[in-house]
């Protein structure tokens, strides 16, 4: 049997957000069998944003409900079922989190049509319940209201049971409370983390830090450590005390902040995260008349045109450029005397090797190469997802240079300087977040680029 639920809410604090509506049909696997759907008095302030996006506002819930007055109803309802929502590590959480304020251990297992579609339904352009509904020809009449999402995610659910027609990808998403093997003092500490992205600090009982880690949901990555079974997991399961959290919203701002951490605090437990994500280089040297093209291990204090995992991907890329823009050898690291020049051996010569190439002819070739791994712009910011709702983040590049990131109301703007730096937490730069921010950049994993003008006051 399963609950197929959705609920509305005010927004707000993590932890803190009240019910406002919830819906709750009960499905036999072909039909529903049973509802309950209802608007509840959440005793707490809406957010304006939320009740423009619902349009449920606080004089309409004055007369509903309160959650305890519908919660044996929702036990019953929800009785030897399983939760499904689109995005049920939100409609659980909140569900859980209303019992607990009753002193009830609320405990169901739970699967997520979002995950489930992206199984099943590998080539969607989107998996928000909106846009997917619509994609499927499933009508949704009044979005971002329980009763209308609860009915269009059972729709949706039907249509997922039939493509899934062993139910082997269901089984397999179930998302069992029961099924980890952690203590009750770790569950304790499970529950209390958010199921968003951001950062995680795993102490001891002494107070030390030993892990630092990220995760897109956090609670889900620390569950891993808990019931893994390599050598890590397992000190970190003996010696885990505390669990303290940043949420950041965005994940690259997670993987940054997360870097940046353990390079400052340099925690027992993440040796092999002291060093550098990508230890092979490739950059220009320009001290010579004709520049060079210098592949080597990545040192600090030097400007880098791409950075690499590993040496074999660094030399393909290398050696496709010498190819490419018919440079050198002997002015570049695959210098050889032994070995013919590329360019001469494919009668591309220049006759640089003989000085009958200027040196700003031939340069202006690497320079097409530094252009071409460069930023989009020189002054920027890329917007992501925020901590909260209403909220976006963002990260600052001045000069082709990463400064640091910060968070911002929508209704705000952030157009000069003076307002970046006022929200900004600095970071120092270097080839590894480099290399990150051009991987997000290049997959489109922003909302959106704002470039920014020469005088950082204006956006374009």
């Amino acid at each position: 049997m399963y609950a197929i639920v959705d609920i509305e809410t005010t927004g707000g604090e993590y932890n803190k957000e009240g019910i406002t509506e919830i819906a709750v049909y009960k499905h036999d696997g072909l039909k529903v069998t049973d509802q309950f759907i209802s608007l509840l008095n959440p005793e707490k302030t809406i957010q304006p944003f939320v009740e423009k996006l619902t349009g449920i506002n606080s004089k309409m819930l004055r007369n509903a409900p309160r959650f305890f007055e519908v919660a044996k109803r929702i036990i019953e309802i929800t009785e030897n079922c399983l939760i499904v929502a689109h995005n049920a590590d939100f409609d659980y959480r909140i569900l859980r989190t209303e019992f607990k304020r009753l002193g009830y251990n609320f405990e169901r297992d739970s699967l997520c049509t979002i995950k489930l579609s992206q199984k099943l339904l590998p080539d969607m352009e989107s998996y928000k319940l909106g846009n997917l509904v619509r994609l499927l020809g499933i009508p949704l009449r009044s979005h971002h209201r329980a009763k209308d999402d609860a009915l269009a995610t059972v729709k949706l659910f039907e249509l997922l049971l039939e493509k899934d027609s062993r139910k082997e990808v269901v089984r397999s998403q179930i998302n069992s409370i029961n099924t980890n093997k952690s203590t009750s003092k770790h569950l304790s500490i499970i529950e209390e983390l958010p199921s968003v992205s951001g950062v995680y600090y795993i102490h001891n009982d002494m107070g030390d830090l030993l892990y630092i880690g990220k995760g897109k949901n956090i609670q889900k990555r620390v569950r891993r450590h808990l019931i893994g079974t390599d050598y890590k997991s397992k000190e970190i399961k003996k010696k885990l005390h505390k669990v303290n959290f940043e949420i950041t919203g965005s994940e690259l701002i997670a993987i940054l902040k997360e870097q940046h951490e353990i390079k400052k605090n340099q925690p027992q437990m993440n040796k092999d995260r002291h060093y550098r994500l990508y230890p092979i280089g490739i950059r220009i040297d320009k001290k010579s008349f004709y520049h060079q093209l210098v592949l080597e291990q990545v040192r600090n204090n030097k400007d880098y045109l791409l950075v690499f995992k590993n040496g074999r991907v660094a030399k393909q890329t290398f050696t496709q450029w010498v190819k490419t823009y018919q440079l050198f050898h002997n002015f570049s690291t695959l210098q050889d005397p032994d070995r013919d020049c590329y360019v001469n051996k494919n009668d591309k010569c220049k006759d640089t090797c003989l000085e009958e190439e200027t040196p700003q002819i031939y340069n202006q070739r690497l320079k097409q190469i530094e252009e071409k791994n460069k930023y989009p712009y020189d002054n920027f910011l890329i917007i992501g997802n925020g901590r909260k709702d209403a909220e976006w983040s963002f990260i600052y590049i001045e000069n082709q240079c990463f400064k640091g990131y910060g968070f911002y109301e929508i209704n705000h703007q952030i157009n000069n300087k003076e307002k970046i730096l006022n929200r900004m937490i600095a970071m120092d730069n270097n080839s590894d977040f480099r290399a990150l921010i051009r991987v997000d950049i290049k997959k489109n994993k922003y909302i959106k680029l704002i470039p920014l003008g020469e005088s950082l006051d204006n956006p374009h």
